[in-house]
């Protein structure tokens, strides 16, 4: 197996996976690309895990695997220079029988991407597994921060930026924001795996309970749903201050995936029994549209 290989099985996954993600990622030029691509296949392997429907035990020994696989990423052979282009060569052992950890321990290399915010998302959703309750959005905020801000500050460390500091804690915004969206968009699905996200304070806010079914009157619950939207439009507002600091295809990377949610959170403030239907979507052509004009905004910025 090939580094060059082992990329190209990120992007695939990339690809068929996410629908929403890969409209930004594909405007990044061919190295950033590849690495954002090595970052979500391994964000995407974390999910699955807590998603499956093996025993909860098992998942957490599978959590415990990815850690120590991302342990194998900081093996002396890989400090130096990035692993040889064409052979994996240098890897740590059983690298090279993995796409996804070969990919990312190039990524790795060659954009020092950062080790806690790789193993902050293991832990987040090892809260998932757990079965974590959230009282307060604070609560909720330690939860959105692992499992997406970490995600914001790893692409960050592909993109680079103009003011470091500054853009690291506006990646994480960025995360949040999205992750906030996630959890508007599959309300009724998380409950049907017997997760509420949704704040506890929240709930008895809006008089609603907090078994999943949300019971207490449509109209409450409709105005939870645009609460929590107009909430996350408000993280968006600041997370976007992190356009400025990227270069351009960057930028437009970012502001492509975010206005892809954005338009799934007004679908949400417009009709949110919608979402309680079905999974919001922005339809291809829109997804398209939107990319294409974030290159041309970050391109005028």
């Amino acid at each position: 197996m090939t580094i060059a290989s082992s990329y190209r099985h990120c992007e695939s996954l990339t690809r068929q996976a996410a629908g929403n993600f890969y409209y930004g990622i594909r405007l990044l030029p061919r190295e950033k690309r590849q690495a954002t691509c090595a970052v979500y296949a391994f964000a995407r392997r974390v999910d699955d895990i807590g998603d499956g429907r093996i025993a909860a035990q098992e998942k957490l020994g599978l959590l415990d695997a990815c850690g120590r696989s991302l342990q194998g990423l900081m093996t002396p052979p890989l400090r130096g220079s990035p692993i040889a282009g064409d052979r994996l060569d240098g890897a740590s052992e059983g690298l090279s029988m993995d796409p996804v950890m070969a990919a990312l321990a190039d990524a790795h290399v060659r954009f020092a991407l950062p080790m806690d915010a790789m193993e902050g998302l293991v832990a987040g959703v090892r809260m998932d597994v757990e079965g974590a309750s959230y009282d307060t959005f604070d609560d909720l905020l330690v939860y959105c921060r692992r499992v997406a801000g970490t995600i914001g500050r790893l692409c960050l460390a592909i993109f680079g930026s103009s003011d470091p500091q500054r853009a690291r804690a506006l990646a994480d915004d960025l995360g949040v924001a999205m992750q906030l969206t996630n959890i508007l968009r599959d309300i009724c699905e998380d409950a049907e795996r017997d997760r509420v996200y949704i704040p506890r304070e929240d709930l008895d806010l809006y008089r609603l309970s907090a078994d999943g079914r949300f019971a207490g009157g449509e109209g409450q619950l409709d105005a939870m749903m645009r609460f929590q939207a107009r909430r996350a439009g408000e993280w968006f507002d600041r997370g976007l201050e992190l356009v400025p600091l990227l270069d351009r295809r960057s930028g437009a990377c970012v502001l492509a995936m975010s206005n892809i949610y954005r338009g799934v959170l007004e679908q949400i403030v417009d009709d949110p029994q919608l979402a309680r239907r079905e999974r919001v979507s922005l339809p291809i052509w829109r997804k398209g549209w939107v990319a294409t004009r974030s290159l041309l905004v970050a391109a005028s910025a």
